[in-house]
């Protein structure tokens, strides 16, 4: 078995179906894959297994490769790079399953089978019946020319089966240990229909023969299939198909959703798109993910991408199922948002959201000096960068947003008279001083006169000029805000208390 310390160089395969959109367990997937071939000095073979014309789709095809890029998982062979072993698309190979499946029943390795459904459903139920194993029962291994011509002349068509050995199958998985499958559990199962389409079971072992695939690192999902896959490479290495030697396995942790549900495709936080709308870094996301399994230390969550390839060991991934912490994810990210980027960065990074058709001001309205004088205030409190739209908003709307609950909280008895206070402190202010420290002075003393510290002093003051309680610091926003605009505000907050 291949191992990290053999002369031969690591070679991984990250081979998802182009159905729907990627989601997160896929992406920990091509993670593990790629971080386990960086680590080593390997190479990530990118493949993509569209043999499901009936659920392929190209949108779903070219929806992988951006994910992929978005994420920044390069890959050495595949689509869009190429290689040596191209086509990386399993529906661009089919000739050669086809006649892998041919050498496969020359050489006694498999054969077809002719039982109908109805038949095949009518012996399990009678083996459960019966308390023995209800896989396939072997039934047509054994099938005479006779046999054969009779089935074809009531017009049955066969699909092909692969041959299991009657000896038990051990092998080590690198995330589980020493693994055994007895033959009454892992019977003779179909590799090409009867329309002559190939299967997973065959296409898949097929091109990690063909493509000398070292290590196959995928879900837990997929752990009942590896001891037929385990036959099916030794079988193709007797007819010539590669050496005959397995790669080595690691089967990875389910992710849990809600509860102990595996978290699937149709759960909403499940779905990379989600991640990518809300704003999420990739360097956060991906930093989040590798910790569905693994750790880089038990007391340390927050690395970067570089940190988790050198430190990455798949002998380090646990069994036990993960589950997936949307808050924590969003905590990560934040991290990342404050300690990886740059001022510079994170001004860039949040440009889709403050310049998109969907914000909320006029494309006209924003600013980018004024944002840019706010932006390393704002870059300490995002979870993710779609954060940013409310919390500068107040820079770039006619008016602030109309909160009720944030209003209701802080016009209380009295807050007009410290409003009114506070902005005929601000107004006497001079041009040259309308700055951070003297505009908080001015509020500062509006309290005392009131007899009212600064938290509650400037919580009127907050929602009439923002419109909301919480926000970026507030004087710094409004030495931005500037003056004219600040006590506009301020007057129309004092016009609708009075009215009121």
């Amino acid at each position: 078995m291949t191992s990290p310390s053999s002369p031969s160089p690591v070679r991984v395969r990250f081979c998802p179906s182009p159905t729907g959109n990627p989601h997160v367990g896929l992406v920990r997937t091509a993670l593990f894959n790629w971080a386990f071939a960086r680590h080593h000095g390997g190479k990530l073979i990118f493949r993509i297994e569209d043999t499901d014309a009936a659920r392929d789709s190209e949108e779903s095809y070219e929806a992988l490769l951006d994910a992929m890029r978005w994420l920044g998982l390069d890959w050495d062979e595949g689509p869009e790079v190429g290689g040596p072993h191209a086509p990386y698309r399993q529906s661009q190979r089919m000739e050669t399953y086809a006649d892998v499946a041919a050498r496969l029943i020359a050489a006694g390795h498999a054969y077809h089978c002719y039982c109908t459904p109805e038949e095949l459903a009518e012996r399990r139920d009678a083996a459960r019946a019966a308390g023995r194993p209800s896989g396939y029962d072997g039934k047509c291994r054994t099938v005479t020319d006779e046999q054969r011509a009779a089935y074809e002349a009531e017009g049955r068509e066969p699909i092909v089966r692969f041959r299991m050995p009657d000896t038990p199958i051990t092998f080590t998985d690198l995330v589980r240990g020493e693994l055994t499958f007895t033959p009454e559990n892992v019977p003779d199962y179909g590799i090409v229909r009867a329309t002559g389409a190939p299967l997973y079971t065959l296409v898949n072992p097929v091109d990690d023969a063909l493509m000398e695939i070292t290590h196959v690192l995928r879900g837990e999902d997929l752990l009942s299939s590896t001891p037929r896959q385990i036959a099916l490479y030794r079988a193709l290495g007797d007819i010539g198909i590669g050496s005959g030697e397995p790669p080595a396995f690691g089967h990875l942790p389910y992710v849990l959703g809600e509860g102990t549900k595996k978290l699937s495709k149709r759960d909403p936080e499940s779905s990379l798109n989600l991640y990518r709308e809300r704003g999420f870094l990739p360097s956060g996301l991906l930093n989040y993910l590798s910790l569905l399994g693994w750790s880089i230390a038990e007391d340390r969550d927050v690395f970067t991408v570089d940190e988790l390839v050198a430190a990455f060991d798949v002998a380090d991934v646990v069994p036990n199922p993960a589950r997936f912490d949307l808050k924590k994810c969003e905590a990560i990210n934040a991290t990342h948002i404050r300690e990886h980027l740059s001022t510079e960065d994170f001004v860039a990074a949040c440009e889709p959201w403050l310049r998109a058709p969907h914000a909320p001001w006029k494309p006209e309205a924003f600013d980018p000096v004024a944002f840019a004088a706010l932006a390393p205030l704002a870059q300490t409190r995002l979870m993710v960068l779609s954060d940013i739209t409310d919390n500068v908003d107040f820079l770039f709307l006619e008016e602030p947003v109309s909160d009720e609950a944030s209003w209701q909280k802080a016009m209380k008895p009295g807050a007009e008279a410290v409003l009114s206070t506070a902005r005929d402190n601000l107004a006497a202010l001079p041009d040259a001083e309308w700055a951070a420290e003297p505009l908080k002075a001015a509020v500062l003393a509006a309290g005392e006169a009131h007899g009212l510290k600064l938290g509650k002093a400037q919580a009127p003051l907050r929602v009439a000029v923002t419109g909301r309680t919480v926000g970026l610091p507030l004087f710094e926003s409004l030495e931005v805000l500037g003056r004219e605009r600040t006590l506009a505000r301020v007057e129309a907050a004092l016009g609708r208390l009075t009215a009121a």
